[in-house]
């Protein structure tokens, strides 16, 4: 599928640039030529006056049968033998689409000595397939990959859920391309289409500046990621039954390159952002490193994390851990207080979920103000002191 222009028949009139909403056709030698990031709307198309452009059609495809594949399957990492917080969430999202589709929701997990994996079913899995060897306690990609493909190629899933983590990010594309399926990244929203059992995958895209809902009509699974704190965790029900499966780890069949010689833990986040009730975040406003002190101890006072906007990372006045936006992190905090930024959309693709927001800037017609649950116009430098003055007396 593409766009096709007929040489013979353009004219070179240029009628179909003004209309290209991305501005990818240019002339030359007399002849329109597009531009690599055609997203084929059409506009062209409609616009040329000698039908000299066209929209080649994709080849057809047999759709997968219908009972092959059925389940939805969530991917629950761990770290040092202890559950990340995205499984669950994704838990709590996948026990809607199952219900949706009237299947079983099941948890896979890798890793060694993990220390409680009851808590799976407790949030709504009817089934967990567990894979405990000391090979799998360091989350090594090759390893991990192919006992995924084969869990996979033996169960059959219908969908599979992963974590948008440096892990899932790592891995999952690989089990995709292995599988010959598709994979939709970094999703903000899930639901199904019925009618077709079909994933409908919402992502951010062109920047975060429109919405992509984004089908995967034929093959199977149909895999997507999903970023931390997207959705929330249910409340676990101690007394919902299910079953733990043990899979053997056949280490002999599978081939790792790599080795982790050393894991170092990032000493400069004292809260780690995704798991932080209340985080703190600073952007260009605050003019130089230095100032992050104020964040600093603003946050202190709460026992808050420190974040970021882009800006201030690019600048490197703060590690890029601490990024909150489309390219960084994404959190849901009780209570999120942005002080010196100004709303860009891909920082606000972060972190717009949170309960409570607070805006701290000297620009009232500042993007952020558009999604505060309560504002501040001022110059951060005077109500930051006052707002930690306010706190240290209380």
């Amino acid at each position: 599928m593409g766009l096709k222009i007929d040489l013979n028949q353009c004219t070179g009139c240029g009628s179909c640039i003004s209309v290209c909403p991305f501005g990818l056709l240019e002339i030359v030698d007399d002849k329109v030529q597009v531009r690599e990031g055609c997203n084929l709307c059409g506009a062209c198309a409609d616009a040329c006056t000698v039908a000299a452009i066209s929209i080649e059609a994709a080849p057809k495809v047999e759709a997968p049968a219908a009972d092959a594949h059925r389940g939805v399957w969530v991917f629950a990492e761990q770290r040092n033998g202890k559950l990340k917080g995205v499984g669950y969430e994704l838990l709590a999202k996948g026990r809607e689409l199952a219900d949706t589709l009237k299947t079983e929701l099941v948890a896979v997990c890798f890793g060694h000595n993990i220390a409680e994996v009851n808590p799976l079913i407790a949030s709504g899995a009817d089934k967990v397939y567990l894979v405990d060897s000391p090979e799998l306690a360091t989350n090594l990609e090759d390893l991990y990959t192919q006992q995924f493909v084969e869990l996979i190629q033996k169960y059959k899933p219908e969908i599979v859920l992963t974590g948008a983590t440096s892990l899932g990010r790592a891995f999952i594309p690989r089990v995709a391309a292995i599988l010959n399926t598709g994979l939709t990244a970094d999703c903000t929203g899930l639901d199904i289409d019925i009618q077709n059992r079909l994933l409908l995958q919402t992502r951010p895209t062109f920047g975060g500046n429109i919405m992509a809902t984004i089908i995967c009509q034929v093959k199977r699974p149909q895999m997507a990621t999903v970023r931390p704190r997207v959705f929330k965790k249910n409340s676990p029900d101690p007394n919902r039954k299910g079953e733990i499966i043990k899979v053997d780890f056949a280490k002999e069949r599978i081939t790792c390159r790599t080795k982790l010689l050393h894991f170092v833990e990032d000493i400069t986040e004292r809260v780690k952002l995704e798991d932080a009730d209340v985080i703190v975040s600073g952007g260009r406003g605050l003019g130089k490193p230095e100032n992050f002190k104020l964040i600093e101890e603003l946050a202190s006072c709460f026992g808050a994390a420190v974040g970021a906007s882009r800006a201030a990372v690019d600048a490197g006045w703060i590690p890029y851990s601490h990024q909150v936006g489309q390219t960084g992190k994404t959190v849901c905090p009780k209570l999120y207080i942005a002080c010196g930024i100004s709303g860009a959309v891909q920082h606000l693709a972060g972190m717009q979920t949170s309960d409570v927001i607070v805006a701290i800037n000297n620009d009232p017609n500042a993007p952020i103000f558009g999604v505060a649950t309560y504002g501040i116009v001022g110059d951060l430098f005077q109500v930051i002191p006052l707002l930690i003055e306010k706190l240290k007396k209380e």
